[in-house]
């Protein structure tokens, strides 16, 4: 039996309802001395008003609330700086990321950056391990059910005009995931499908990651695929079914915790520069080259991808089926899913050009940090072959 070491965020709170409660969460994290908090956010969040329930609370604990709400998709590091110098301005003393990813990872950086005792520049914490020190109190929230941040030590950030890097530490994990239903009853079918196809993914590459894989991040991927692809289709076809909203924020819980310690590989390498060229969002851009790199890896990892098809494909499989042959099943029924869901199959679709696909292959052979977790080495010649397939 192969040693391992699993983390993951320390309390996680899911009720529907429960952001209500907020404040007495973000009080309970500073020991009764937090007084100053900032929620970090995004437009949209704000403009639907789904921060008007978590208000009252902190008026009530006599907190004063301070809400940077200018996250853009894929944040850049001038956006992680402007918050962090407001938190500072502030003199936030606990930070809540309230949103999908990018608030959520923007909320990370800022707890480490607005700390007093921070003397690291953001510059300095790109990669694995670099980012040190203390941070303050830190709760996400998530309004979507995709990513998973809420339970990784991970913030990704944009750094030029299409370059994004990562920021792996400990010192990212938050403290506590905050998990409401309810916010996410609004999010529009297109995004539930998109977040909802990006958290199969990582459920998917924890478990046919070669770095770190592990009995509890295997057990989380599977519990994650049973959830998603049992509560996708009701959450994108009827928005306000709890139920299935409930469902699919655990479900990206899970896959979120599994991915944390046993990281994501060549479906994310790939993706990564769709959204920075090209602006696809993150979801979409995974649920595009997802099946390619599955067939790309399958000589590798059939044996795993058929452990999965059971738990995704409840009843749809036969017994006497081979490893080959249920990895191929499996890999169709995730690009049934993927239209039926409503999401778009090739990459001309989304407005990528075909002269731009060896660019797009050079790109991704820069996210050596993912593609070395790939269960089949991946060259810059496989990454065109796969990106031409799916055009």
């Amino acid at each position: 039996m192969q040693p391992f070491t699993f983390t993951t965020t320390r309390t996680i709170i899911s009720e529907p309802g429960a952001a209500a409660r907020l404040a007495e969460v973000c009080g309970a994290e500073g020991g009764g001395q937090v007084r100053n908090v900032m929620v970090v956010t995004d437009p949209g969040i704000v403009s639907l008003g789904l921060l008007d329930r978590v208000l009252p609370g902190f008026e009530n604990a006599g907190m004063s609330l301070t809400v940077f709400g200018d996250v853009e998709a894929d944040p850049s590091d001038a956006t992680v700086e402007k918050a962090a110098a407001q938190a500072r301005k502030a003199g936030a003393d606990c930070i809540v990321g309230f949103g999908g990813g990018s608030s959520m990872d923007v909320a990370k950086l800022v707890a480490l950056l607005a700390h007093p005792q921070c003397d690291q520049p953001l510059s300095a914490m790109y990669g694995v391990g670099n980012a040190t020190g203390l941070r303050l109190p830190l709760i996400q929230v998530p309004t979507t059910a995709g990513t998973g941040s809420e339970v990784t030590p991970i913030s990704i950030v944009t750094t030029g005009e299409t370059t994004k890097a990562g920021v792996v530490s400990p010192v990212l994990q938050p403290d506590v995931a905050l998990l409401d239903a309810e916010l996410t009853v609004g999010l529009p079918p297109h995004v539930t499908a998109a977040t909802g196809i990006d958290a199969m993914v990582h459920a998917i590459e924890a478990y046919t990651s070669v770095n770190r894989k592990n009995p509890v991040s295997d057990m989380l991927a599977r519990e994650a695929l049973v959830l998603l692809s049992t509560h996708l289709p009701a959450a994108v076809s009827n928005g306000k079914d709890l139920k299935a909203r409930t469902g699919m924020l655990r479900g990206a819980l899970y896959a979120g915790q599994a991915f944390a310690n046993a990281p994501v590989a060549a479906v994310h390498a790939l993706a990564y520069p769709l959204g920075g060229h090209f602006h696809i969002p993150h979801g979409l851009s995974n649920a595009l080259v997802l099946t390619e790199v599955m067939r790309f890896n399958a000589s590798k990892c059939s044996d795993l991808y058929a452990e999965l098809a059971p738990y995704i494909m409840d009843g749809e499989l036969q017994l006497d089926e081979s490893d080959a042959e249920m990895t191929e099943r499996l890999i169709q029924w995730l690009e049934n899913r993927v239209q039926e869901v409503g999401l778009p199959l090739r990459l001309r679709d989304c407005g990528v050009t075909e002269e731009s696909l060896p660019m797009l292959a050079s790109e991704a052979m820069k996210q050596q940090r993912l593609l070395v977790n790939n269960p089949r080495e991946l060259s810059e010649a496989d990454a065109l072959k796969i990106y031409q397939a799916v055009y």
